[in-house]
């Protein structure tokens, strides 16, 4: 009976409850928790606002990707929810960078660039070897893709950041530093919208059946 059913009708299981991704992310979880203590203790010692957004954004993926690997299993209602949740931490991540950034505009601390420049080529190294990974389940479900927004927008942030310690170095001044941690908060809200409006979409038919 099995068989014919399976001949005939049976779908496969979803690829976000595949052994390889659960793999992968496990694999992300832990470089995002390790870069996470990297970039703290770095952007705390070069004074970057930018390097210290980047490490709780590192802190939040970790999370996120705990979260991820929990709802795995789950019916696509709850990894909506997970999702939805993910959107507006990574929505508080950017509305905190911003002001972090405005903090620091009125201090006039000027952060020390090669410190920058080379924990955000280590973070780029990080999150392009996540992103790689993480590539081929982008069109998945509003978790899925929440999971692979992070990673792609940490890889650009890791660039900005590098470009910023760039400038920093160039000028003598804190503000390419300001800037890209405020183009981070932004580029943070921008996704938090997107994976919110995706998880309110799959949730709307649950939502309408009850």
């Amino acid at each position: 009976m099995s068989d014919s059913c399976c001949s005939h009708g049976c779908t496969a299981p979803p690829a976000s409850q595949s052994p390889r991704y659960r793999r992968v992310l496990w694999a992300a979880l832990f470089i995002n928790a390790a870069m996470f203590g990297i970039e703290l203790a770095g952007g705390l010692r070069a004074g970057s606002v930018s390097l210290l957004a980047d490490a709780v954004d590192f802190f939040g993926d970790a999370a996120n990707y705990g979260i991820s690997l929990l709802v795995l299993g789950m019916a696509l209602t709850w990894r909506a929810r997970a999702a939805l949740f993910k959107g507006l931490t990574m929505g508080a991540f950017g509305v905190l960078v911003l002001g972090r950034a405005a903090w620091s505009a009125a201090a006039g601390t000027v952060p020390e660039p090669v410190t920058m420049g080379a924990i955000g080529a280590l973070a780029l190294l990080a999150n392009v070897s996540v992103a790689a990974m993480l590539y081929a389940w982008r069109e998945g479900d509003a978790n899925m893709r929440s999971v692979w927004l992070c990673s792609r927008n940490d890889a650009i942030g890791n660039l900005a950041v590098m470009a910023a310690a760039l400038g920093v170095f160039g000028t003598g001044s804190a503000w390419p530093d300001l800037a890209v941690a405020a183009v981070m908060g932004v580029l943070a809200l921008t996704a938090a919208r997107s994976v919110i409006q995706q998880a309110q979409s799959e949730l709307r038919p649950v939502t309408a059946s009850a």
